[in-house]
């Protein structure tokens, strides 16, 4: 079963006070339940940020002892840094890690922002999922003015009154809590001292002003250093390879260089992954050939999906908006053919009948297994693949250095939304080999199962394949692509054999007339 999981990521108004820090840090740990992953205190910031995770609970519980720990240590009229903020306990988000949804994280925020509200005489603010209003997802409009700001204008101006709590702000300040998908905080350092240099690159690579979606960025002092510092709230969207090589080419621009880059907190594995895959040029590359992910890889199968969850794809996919759309399709096809070998496999696992072949099913469950669980996430990457694709149009082009970084993006995020698809055209054809194989050796009474994982998996390798052409019609010429629309023939030619195998089996074991 899996176990319940949420992620809190506090930022705390202090870094230059360790016992300050400790004694929070205290208050976290003191719940039962509750893992304390990481620490990240900045002294310039003068903030500290920790992440800890648990069961649902025991995190919100530990979330409300830490604020109301910091509301005691911590007086903001005394407080001066670089980083924005508005309160003691600055922000506190919940971020779902295993069977855990948003809408939980959400219903936590909620229940933690009106205790800490009502319980310790906090002002309180929603944001991001959590919001109340549009005007409140983003972070940077509550912070607007910051604390010295805030204490003028709540009681006066209505669009500053809190979510909960009282309309007066007292030394600990406000407190903004929200639930949100992960988020990779990145912090670039340039060699110069010239703060303005950083603030016109924040400029140029933020959404907000006209740059890369999914992108936060502000430009700050740090240890006598020009600093771009950044939220990356997508980093399938936007990867951070893509990010940094536009600081380092604006950086150019100004005569500077990075100095070195630093990460604040937790970031997932797999986007580094997809930095070192984006850096090295690996066209080819498939996660499980790294080592550490063959080794580790579960021998459970993933827990199946909600009831609920295929009607509301087919709702989305029906709908007017452009995600999901072919590309999605085409890996919960693949997704399908993979659920139907596997149940293949297990009606064939334990029956006497089968004996000599259990060994070969049981591989062929945990290969079958891992590509549904592979496809299964491919259904959302090819989604967020689009979007990028959009996202990057809609960068401004008024200067040739914004035409330049708008071509590059369009042309990273094509490719991008050409690997997906062949990724999945990729698993289609492994599903098609496991198909042969449950059709030759599993049990008679499933082979139709079997026959028409198959046909599921040729039409997810077809719909995969349209959408690998389109995407490098625009990039005409360029070797990646090249590159990928013949490994797309050698998967049609391979998938063509296997469909004629397994017509042959059908006819052959299952009597049938194709």
């Amino acid at each position: 079963m899996t176990q319940s999981l949420v992620e809190c990521i506090a930022n705390y108004s202090d870094a230059r006070r360790p016992e300050v820090i400790e004694a929070i840090m205290g208050a976290i740990t003191g719940v039962a339940g509750v893992r304390l992953l990481d620490r990240h205190s900045d002294i310039d910031h003068n903030r500290t940020v920790l992440t800890f995770v648990g069961e649902p609970q025991a995190v919100e519980e530990a979330a409300f002892r830490s604020i109301a720990k910091a509301a005691e240590l911590i007086d903001l009229d005394q407080h001066t840094g670089e980083h924005p903020r508005i309160g003691a306990t600055d922000v506190v988000p919940f971020v779902p890690i295993s069977g855990v949804r948003m809408a939980d994280c959400v219903a936590i925020a909620r229940r933690l922002g009106r205790r800490v509200g009502d319980e310790l005489g906090i002002p309180v603010y929603l944001y991001e999922e959590a919001a109340t209003r549009p005007e409140r997802q983003n972070l940077e409009n509550l912070r607007r003015g910051q604390y010295e700001a805030l204490k003028t204008e709540m009681g006066v101006k209505p669009e500053r009154d809190p979510d909960f709590g009282p309309r007066r702000v007292g030394p600990a300040g406000a407190t903004v809590i929200g639930a949100r998908q992960p988020l990779i905080a990145f912090n670039a350092y340039l060699a110069t001292d010239d703060i303005s240099v950083a603030k016109k690159i924040a400029k140029t690579i933020r959404h907000s002003s006209g740059g890369f979606r999914y992108v936060k960025a502000l430009g700050v002092l740090v240890e006598g250093r020009a600093q771009v510092t950044m939220n990356l709230t997508n980093y399938h969207g936007t990867p951070v390879a893509l990010v940094v090589e536009a600081i380092r080419r604006e950086a150019a621009r100004y005569g500077v260089s990075i100095h070195h880059t630093e990460l604040v907190g937790l970031i997932p594995q797999e986007a580094l992954v997809d930095a070192a895959v984006w850096y090295l040029q690996l066209d080819q590359f498939e996660k499980d050939q790294i080592l550490e992910s063959r080794l580790y890889a579960p021998k459970a199968p993933p827990a199946g999906p909600k009831a609920d969850t295929p009607l509301s794809f087919l709702d989305d996919l029906a709908s007017r908006a452009p995600t999901p759309g072919g590309g999605s399709a085409a890996a919960y096809a693949g997704a399908m053919a993979a659920a139907l070998v596997a149940m293949v496999a297990r009606l064939t696992i334990g029956k006497k009948k089968y004996a000599e072949v259990e060994a070969r099913m049981q591989s062929v469950l945990e290969q079958a297994e891992a590509l549904r669980a592979a496809l299964t996430e491919a259904v959302q990457r090819d989604a967020e693949a689009f979007e990028a694709y959009i996202a990057a149009l809609k960068l401004l082009k008024d200067t040739p250095e914004q035409a330049a970084w708008r071509t590059l993006a369009i042309q990273q995020a094509t490719l991008n939304a050409a690997q997906v698809p062949l990724e999945a055209a990729r698993k289609a054809v492994a599903v098609m080999e496991l198909a042969v194989q449950v059709a030759t050796y599993g049990n008679l009474n499933a082979i139709t199962d079997g026959g028409s994982g198959a046909a599921l998996a040729r039409a997810a390798l077809t719909s995969a394949g349209w959408n690998v052409q389109v995407n490098c019609l625009s990039l005409q010429g360029h070797l990646a692509c090249q590159s990928m629309l013949r490994e797309l023939h050698h998967l049609e030619a391979r998938a063509a054999g296997l469909e004629a195998e397994i017509h042959q089996l059908l006819r052959q074991r299952g009597n049938l007339f194709l």
